[in-house]
């Protein structure tokens, strides 16, 4: 990207959402010239399929499909299926974040249907810390799906998954605490200060 006639340089910021995400921050981790990353309901863990990169091959976090919920209006809710990161089967699917030179934001829309994004963004801060690395800047947004769209928008509360090709629930399963959601997002900033 560097090498592109309209990018100024000398380094670039990345912005990825859901699988977008954990390329980003793959990418921060292993490329040089990238100096800040903002994610927006991502994954700590490659997911769906194998990352190679060199020499090396990040396995995708393992699932267990079985795991799915299905709504009372007939979506898939696939929040449960994804296996924890941090138990041992499933460590080699973690993102070095540590390798990474620049900041992160993480986004997290805390009624993310998809998977667990608040606690993704969790273990990246605990990971970073453990490192010596400063802390990510966390915003959480509650009431808000795994899809966080610009302001005016049509909410996206479902549609076909790309890899599935079935309709999946993203959150948002109640509108008015969509709506309330900007008075408890002032209040838990308020309570836990700009993370």
């Amino acid at each position: 990207m560097l090498q592109h006639p309209k990018v100024k340089g000398p380094s670039v910021g990345l912005l990825g959402f859901s699988k977008g995400g954990d390329l980003c921050l793959s990418m921060a981790s292993f490329l040089k010239g990238i100096t800040a990353t903002a994610v927006i309901n991502a994954c700590v863990a490659n997911t769906i399929a194998p990352l190679h990169y060199k020499d090396m091959i990040i396995p995708n976090l393992s699932s267990d499909p079985g795991k799915y919920k299905i709504t009372e209006s007939g979506l898939l809710n696939l929040e449960d299926i994804w296996n924890d990161p941090l138990e041992k089967p499933n460590h080699r699917s973690l993102i070095p974040l540590e390798k990474a030179q620049g900041p992160f934001l993480f986004i997290v829309g805390m009624d993310d249907h998809n998977w667990k994004s608040e606690f993704y963004a969790q273990i990246a801060s605990e990971r970073l810390q453990a490192h010596g690395k400063d802390r990510p800047q966390i915003i959480y947004y509650p009431g808000t799906g795994h899809c966080i769209d610009p302001p005016y928008f049509p909410l996206c509360r479902a549609s076909v998954h790309a890899v599935l090709d079935q309709p999946i629930f993203y959150g948002v399963s109640n509108f008015s605490l969509m709506l309330s959601g900007s008075k408890k997002l002032k209040r838990k900033r308020n309570l836990v200060g700009d993370t």
